[in-house]
Order: structure tokens, then sequence, then C-alpha cells
């Protein structure tokens, strides 16, 4: 088989490069070990960034899944801080008017409504339950040894590779050279419970930072029908250093935490925790080499502060595409040409990244993270402010700076 473009792992950053390609009328092979739908361990959570993504890349799936019954509107985030305060925070000054900015919604079902459209995307062809082998460099681009679900085998041949494998890709670990370091790592768990009490009538999710957790938390996202998706994440290198068992201290802070366990006290899980790797964007990192591209998760693009990556896939799975058709056009597939993506998605995402990644180091400090919703609690202003920051990016500058705290303490 031949094709011009491969791409491994159809999650939403394959699958909206794979959309992102048909636009350009470039043929592209679709590959996912996995049969859709299919599970993916995630929060669940679609931010704003993701819903506005989703309506660049294909207006009329946004609106399809913003009538899907699987999902819920969701309006903002409830921060609660390491002293027990809570700060709830709108993504929007006209909450409940018009369409909410963020959903929730199963991974089974997103990434299936996702898969679907680039399914029927014209020039992409989709291989499911079949897994890439081995990616061997040759003088026409890449050979790609591929094994199915019954066994059968085959080779396939592009020109240029799109790894948007996820966390666990084997072709950004061994040819791209990514390695797993902890302190750019987090580790994380989640499970499904139904009857779980206090759950926001307006969808916001709640972002809990207890001290024991810093600088992770614990999060609790509701989803239609009185779920919500539960779970926690920590950074590998704390989780090592500190010898924890994160499914254990889930199961035991919805026991015995005072504003948990009253709330879970008649919940029921849905099958049991599961665990996953989230690879941090909070180090810079090659995302191209000849004849390659690396998108979202397999190229460590996940927020160091929130743990979001649907957004960062998307934004990325649509600059490798568009990187790609100018390249391909160009018959220039070298190392220098395709650097271009890594300037373009640093362009787009990282200045995000780096204000993230001092946003975790800052919430090793409790203090401080009790000393802002203390004062947001009391100053509707300071409120409104911190709300604006989820979608300006030079606002959100000003947590990275002493002068914002200093303000804080004595303005």
């Amino acid at each position: 088989m031949t094709t011009d473009v491969c791409i491994l792992g159809a999650g939403p950053g394959g699958s909206s490069a794979a959309i992102a390609l048909a636009k350009q009328g470039v043929r592209a092979t679709l590959i996912d070990k996995a049969v859709f739908p299919r599970d993916k361990v995630c929060g669940d959570a679609l931010s704003g960034k993701v819903m506005r993504s989703l309506e660049r890349l294909d207006p009329a799936l946004a609106m399809v899944l913003r009538k899907d019954a699987r999902q819920l509107p969701s309006w903002g985030v409830t921060f609660t801080a390491p002293n027990r305060r809570s700060l709830r925070v709108p993504f929007t000054r006209e909450t409940g008017q018009g369409q909410a900015p963020g959903a929730i919604m199963p991974r089974l079902d997103f990434d299936a409504l996702l898969f679907e459209r680039a399914k029927a995307a014209p020039g992409i062809t989709t291989l499911q339950g079949t897994t890439a082998k081995k990616s061997t460099r040759n003088a026409d681009g890449w050979s790609i040894e591929l094994t199915r679900t019954d066994g059968s085998r085959s080779v396939l041949q592009c020109r240029l590779l799109i790894a948007a494998d996820g966390a666990n890709s084997p072709f950004a670990r061994h040819v791209a050279g990514l390695s797993m370091e902890p302190q750019h790592h987090c580790a994380g768990v989640r499970a499904y419970y139904t009857g779980v009490t206090g759950l926001d009538p307006e969808g916001f999710i709640e972002l809990i930072f207890l001290k024991e957790l810093l600088p992770g938390y614990l999060w609790i996202f509701p989803l239609p029908d009185g779920r919500a998706n539960v779970g926690l994440g920590m950074r590998s290198d704390v989780v090592k250093r500190r010898r924890m068992d994160l499914k254990a201290e889930m199961a035991r802070l919805l026991n015995e935490h005072p504003d948990l366990k009253e709330r879970f006290a008649n919940a029921r899980i849905e099958g049991g925790i599961q665990g996953m790797g989230l690879p941090l964007g909070s180090k810079r990192r090659a995302l191209s080499g000849a004849g390659y591209l690396l998108v979202g998760d397999a190229g460590h693009l996940i927020d160091p502060f929130t743990g979001e990556g649907i957004s960062h896939a998307m934004i990325s799975g649509v600059h490798a595409a568009e990187v790609a058709a100018d390249a391909l056009r160009r018959n220039d597939l070298s190392a220098s040409a395709l650097r271009a993506y890594d300037q373009r998605v640093w362009k787009r995402l990282g200045k995000e990244l780096s204000t993230s990644t001092t946003l975790q180091r800052l919430a090793q400090r409790p203090w401080l993270f009790d000393l802002v919703v203390n004062k947001a609690t009391r100053n509707p202003m300071l409120a409104d402010t911190i709300s604006c920051m989820f979608n300006d990016l030079d606002l959100r500058e000003r947590l990275r700076k002493p002068s914002f705290y200093f303000k804080l303490l004595f303005g």
C-alpha cells in the first residue's frame, strides 16, 4: 500500500490532521490499533479552546456535538484552595445565555464523532485494529510494517509520517528520541461515579487543590444523567519521591476527606479506577525531523497546570496538516523544511505553556493559592479578572509576575 501521508493514531490530534489534510487535497492513511468507539482514560472536559478548534475545523460537526445528549454544557470552573475555600469562576460574563463555552463528554463518544468525520473525508483511508510495529526510513519516505488484530500483516509506504499515537508513542520515543522525564510528566487516575452529590447545575468543573496533592489536584467533572468523571493527577517525580499509590490515595480521599466523604457517601463506582500518563509541555522539545511530525501527546504538549491535552492535539494536528501539504507540494520533506511546524506550534502554544509551567510551580505554595482565592472571594473585580484570564493570554501573564501577588498582599 502507498499513500502520501501516514497518520499514526486516530485520536483528536490524528483525526484533526486527517480532516485538515483532506481540505488540502492530500491523500492520507489514518491508522489506529483500537476499533472505534474506544475509551480513552481522560478527564473528558472539552474546554472553550477545544470547542473553538472544532468550530474552525468543522463547523457542522461542532453543531452536532452541541446537540448531542451525551455531552453536558460547561460554563465555568470552581477552584478549591488548600484552605478549603472555593472560588467559582465563570468562563464568560453571560453564563447560561446562548451556547456554553465548553462541554464535558466521555472520550468514548467525542473521539468516535471526530474519527467518523475523518473516515468520511475525501482521500482519507482508515485502518482500525491495526498496529504499526516498525517504521523504517528509506529513499521514498517511510516503510511501515502493520499488524492487524486478526494476525494479518502488510506494509504501508508513505512520503511523510505524522505521529499522533499518544503519550506512549513508540515512534516519538524510539525514532524522534523524546524520553519520559518524571519532572515533565504527570501520573493520573480516573473513574466514573454515579450518585455524587453537589454537582454544579451549570456544569462547572471542579479543580480541588488539596495540600497533600500539590502541585497536582483532584477533579470532579459532571456528566449527563447524574454521572461524574473523578480523578487526580500529580507530577511523576513527586509520586515517586512520596512513594504514592494514586489509586489508593484517590479512594482514601473520597472516603475520608471532610469535603468529599459526604458527597461520595452513596456514590457508586462504574468499573474501576484506571491510570494514565501525561507528558507535559513544561519543556520545549523538537516536534519534527526528516520526514516526520509529532502531534499532541506524542509531542509532549499537555498543559502543565491544567492537564489539558485535547485542544493542543487538535491545534497541532491542523498545523501538521498544513505544513505537510506545503512540504509535499514543494517536494521538500527535509528536517529543515519541516521545522516550520515547530515554529508554528510554539508560536501558538509556547506562551501559554510557559505561563502554565510557572503556575504549576506556584501551586506548590499553598499559602499563595490560599491568598489568591481568599482575595478573589471578597473582591468581585479580582474574580472577574481571573475569569477573563481563561480567554486572554496577555492578562494571564500577570500571574507570572511578583507584582501581581504584591498587590494582592498590600493593594
